[in-house]
């Protein structure tokens, strides 16, 4: 088992109808981070395009995706509080749903 995690939070500029995100949840997520962690990593100068496929949809036409990713290096991983807390993201960002992920590190 992994004695690390590094846990990424993909976040999307755009809600669910197109609008631009405000900037202030971005803060909040910021906030939130670092008030619990101390720190994160924001990659947000080059956002990350993405494409998917929303069976909901009427055509066959992905879904375009602009995401910046913040993460953060944690040692306990508490899974009900990141799953709790994506939630909250996702309504906050506008999102059916949102990506959050762990991946499990050896720091060197």
């Amino acid at each position: 088992m992994p004695k690390h995690h590094l846990v990424q939070l993909l976040l999307p500029l755009f809600d669910g109808t197109g609008a631009a995100v405000p900037k202030a949840a971005f803060d909040d997520v910021r906030e939130t981070l670092v008030a619990r962690f101390g720190g994160l990593t924001a990659y947000s100068q080059s956002p990350a395009r993405g494409l998917w496929k929303d069976e909901d949809r009427s055509t066959d036409e992905p879904v375009k995706d602009v995401i910046v990713v913040y993460e953060v290096m944690v040692e306990d991983l508490d899974p009900q509080w990141w799953a709790a807390y994506r939630q909250a993201l996702a309504q906050s960002f506008g999102q059916k749903e949102l990506v959050v992920r762990a991946l499990g590190i050896q720091p060197l």
